[in-house]
């Protein structure tokens, strides 16, 4: 078996999901929860998962699979079948450098995990005031270096070992993620105040849903949790037989991506209300929250140890992906590439850039900057390019090789007439406020 690809359909799904579960769900989406209306903003968030897995996920896994390649060969193959290869070979790398800023600001945020591991180890994290201890490493230039380059080269030595290493990591990680933080939401349950948290995740506030900031997050963070950057799935794409459905792995990837969500937020959200912290608060929440709950539990230090380690394997598997992807890439477009080379310099931009990000725009601003204006916009431009560029029958094709129904005009109509628009729009919007801004 070519250790490119993965075992079986299981496994490519488990990988997957690994990608897209990490520092979007645990980091990401409790704080643009809280920061946006709580109820409302999970309906918005919700209608773009459904929307986006069934059109956007699906479509990055077919062309990837069509091309047999990742994002630079991807955009060339789409647009050479109308005779423009010469434009899919530049616009391809728009969102070839989005995935690798997301990766810049997500190492940081996985070595601010790590050093809470490093804490739970030792025992400090079981006694501070988690206010006072966020704020003196996530307001001190440089305070994390060595976790952030323990981060970069731990993902840096997975990668060596290909696909069969994401495979095996995210096997174990994966299902312990899950059930750590479902003990964690029945211990948050039982917290006095938790029930306001419960009222405010699912009561929307209908006048919300005017706000064109609650569409624009709730996309962005839609976009980000599943991985649809334009890139970051298509090289899983490239990895996947051609009997297997690409639709339905796309849903079932949105499906325990959306409840690792969930779980986070029935952590995160009642708990705030318990400890009567702003669900506005930003960033931080899971650096606040999360220790606060673990230091009231009985055998809190053991249970940090094991859910810290699941959330940094979690956010390895996702930058896992995002090396991959440019790296893939790269090698694609200059074949005498070495491939151990490749990832050593990518590793190397990474953390020289991540390092001195700390210090000049602050992780929380640059992944804010990252989820609602570059991940959307690489995208639009990968629906542009499945939906409007590529001939329809050629799309279609790879959609349907392996596939338990036949796909037709409907999902190639939601695809192009309402995933492709309506992404376009809003994406306008954020950036036409952040022009005037």
């Amino acid at each position: 078996m070519n250790k490119r690809s993965f075992s079986s359909r299981w496994a490519f799904i488990i990988a997957c999901v690994g990608s897209a579960v990490g520092m979007a769900n645990v980091w990401g989406f409790p704080y643009k929860l809280g920061t946006n209306g709580g109820g409302a903003f999970l309906l918005i968030y919700l209608f773009f998962i459904a929307l986006f897995s069934y059109a956007g996920l699906s479509a990055e896994y077919a062309i990837g699979r069509r091309a047999k390649t990742g994002t630079l060969g991807s955009y060339e193959y789409a647009w050479k079948s109308r005779g423009l290869g010469t434009v899919g070979k530049i616009i391809g790398w728009l969102p070839l450098a989005g995935s690798l800023c997301i990766a810049i600001g997500y190492a940081v945020i996985i070595s601010y995990v790590l050093k809470a591991l490093a804490q739970a180890i030792d025992g400090s994290l079981m006694s501070v005031d988690t206010n006072t201890w966020f704020e003196s490493f996530a307001l001190t230039p440089y305070s994390v270096v060595p976790f952030h380059f323990i981060v970069v080269a731990g993902t840096l030595f997975t990668l060596f070992f290909g696909a069969h290493s994401i495979e095996k990591t995210n096997k174990i990680m994966m299902p312990l993620f899950f059930i750590l933080f479902a003990v964690l939401a029945v211990k948050v349950a039982m917290l006095p105040g938790s029930g306001a948290g419960y009222k405010f995740l699912f009561t929307p506030d209908f006048g919300k849903l005017g706000d064109p900031m609650v569409w624009i997050s709730a996309m962005g963070q839609a976009f980000f949790s599943l991985s649809i950057t334009g890139s970051g799935m298509i090289v899983y794409g490239a990895y996947l037989p051609k009997n297997e459905d690409v639709v339905s792995a796309a849903k079932n990837t949105a499906f325990f991506d959306t409840l690792a969500a969930m779980v986070a937020a029935l952590v995160m959200i009642p708990a705030v209300f318990a400890y009567h912290t702003d669900p506005a608060a930003g960033p931080g929440l899971l650096f606040v929250t999360l220790p606060k709950i673990l230091q009231d539990m009985i055998g809190g230090q053991i249970f940090a140890i094991i859910l810290f380690t699941a959330v940094i394997f979690g956010g390895i598997s996702s930058l896992q992906n995002m090396f991959e992807v440019v790296a893939e890439s790269l090698m694609h477009k200059f074949p005498r590439l070495n491939r151990t080379c490749t990832l050593v310099l990518l590793c190397v931009i990474c953390f020289g850039v991540g390092v001195n990000m700390e210090a000049i725009v602050k992780w929380g601003p640059w992944m804010d900057f990252v989820s609602i204006y570059i991940i959307p916009i690489g995208a639009v431009i990968g629906a542009v390019s499945w939906f409007w560029v590529i001939k329809k029958d050629g799309i279609l094709d790879e959609v349907n090789s392996g596939a338990s129904k036949r796909y037709g005009a409907f999902w190639y109509n939601v695809g192009r007439f309402l995933y492709v628009p309506l992404a376009l729009l809003l994406c306008t919007i954020a950036l036409s406020m952040h022009i005037s801004f």
